[in-house]
């Protein structure tokens, strides 16, 4: 089946449409029409060079659509079925699944490169050339072979494009706060970088009662955005947030500090470190250069005050379970979807919001096939 995506290819200065061919699902994969595609700043990250992976490939992690076909060994879904996909498949056997921690299962090793468990790919041009999927999914491409492990089943009433941000930006933001920063009720709680994660930080750390949640942004959208969806405090800059967290603290510092600005440096990571008080932690959810050192902080203080610094994928969650449940919670009212997606693009258009989203103009851009 042939398909039109937006790919990555080596040298390339912006996403360029080419026409693929896409593999007949195999076993335990599945065929999806995928009907909206989210605009993550970890797929741009594959332009701007902060995140490297095998070249050609075909961008796009958080997506949402319909089964169309089913291969052999297909258990849980079938034709018809609505769906989101996770970009952290999970395999249920993994000594981290198994314990509870599937979003670092094994089956993501390779999801930079595009290839799936058995090494090949499922995106081929005219030529028989083999382009990736990212995150084994690909969906900047309306068509897609992909692991029935990937795919997490909906309920149908739900908008596909509404349900598509819960493939990426909305649980790794809410678990950020809810799950890797163990927010409380009543904690004091800063979030650097109001994005497609930062802002779902904000809502997940106001849904479990934080008594501040102060929001730094150096774009004003951005902060009035935060301010609308949960946060009670809102800065340009990590400065400002620091002299008023001490106020409202009373000097104890923040309880939290979550980091999920586009690009990771030493000077936010540092920011962070510094604002939260006692027992205080960090969570790092952006992404940066994996070869760039961007945590220097004293060990000394560290230790005395008893702070924590840690890393999160996919806000900890678990897919499978967790991706249901924020849905239910859109469905009763409780977590804001709608506001979120700024603007809709046409396929062709993906340029276009990859600029607006370096421009500050979105908190997240949402792709339409077929339009």
């Amino acid at each position: 089946m042939k398909t039109v995506a937006a790919v990555i290819d080596e040298g390339s200065t912006e996403l360029e449409l080419r026409e693929l061919e896409v593999d007949e699902p195999g076993f335990g994969e599945v065929h999806v029409k995928f009907v909206a595609s989210g605009l993550c700043h970890s797929d741009y990250h594959f332009i701007d060079g902060v995140l490297g992976g095998r070249t050609p490939i075909v961008l796009g992690h958080e997506g949402a659509g319909i089964v169309e076909s089913v291969g052999p060994g297909v258990t849980r879904l079938q034709p018809g079925d609505h769906v989101v996909g996770s970009f952290v498949p999970t395999c249920g056997a993994c000594r981290y699944c198994a314990t509870g921690r599937s979003s670092l299962c094994d089956m993501a090793a390779d999801t930079m490169n595009g290839t799936f468990p058995d090494g090949r790919f499922r995106y081929h041009d005219a030529q028989g050339r083999d382009y990736g999927s990212l995150c084994m999914l690909g969906t900047f491409s309306e068509r897609a072979t992909v692991m029935e492990r990937s795919m997490i089943k909906i309920d149908p009433w739900i908008p596909l494009e509404v349900a598509v941000l819960v493939g990426c930006g909305v649980p790794t933001g809410w678990g950020t706060a809810t799950e890797a920063g163990g927010v409380h009720f009543g904690d004091a709680v800063v979030v650097y970088g109001i994005g497609g994660i930062g802002i779902n930080a904000i809502q997940g750390a106001a849904f479990a009662g934080a008594k501040f949640v102060v929001a730094v942004d150096p774009v004003e959208f951005k902060r009035e955005t935060a301010l609308k969806l949960g946060a009670t405090h809102a800065f340009a800059t990590a400065e400002e947030a620091a002299a008023s967290v001490h106020e409202l603290t009373w000097g104890q510092g923040a309880d939290q500090a979550l980091v999920t600005v586009g690009v990771v440096d030493e000077k936010v990571v540092s920011d962070a470190f510094d604002i939260v008080g006692k027992g205080g932690t960090v969570v790092v959810t952006g992404l940066g250069a994996p070869e760039d050192r961007t945590v220097h902080v004293s060990g000394a203080v560290m230790t005395k005050w008893e702070k924590t610094i840690k890393g999160s994928m996919f806000g900890t969650l678990n897919p499978h379970h967790d991706i249901i449940k924020l849905l239910r919670l859109y469905d009763s009212g409780h977590l804001k979807l709608d506001e979120l997606a700024t603007r809709t693009y046409r396929l062709d258009q993906i340029n276009e919001g990859y600029a607006d989203m370096k421009a500050g103009k979105i908190i997240r851009g949402v792709i339409l096939h077929g339009k």
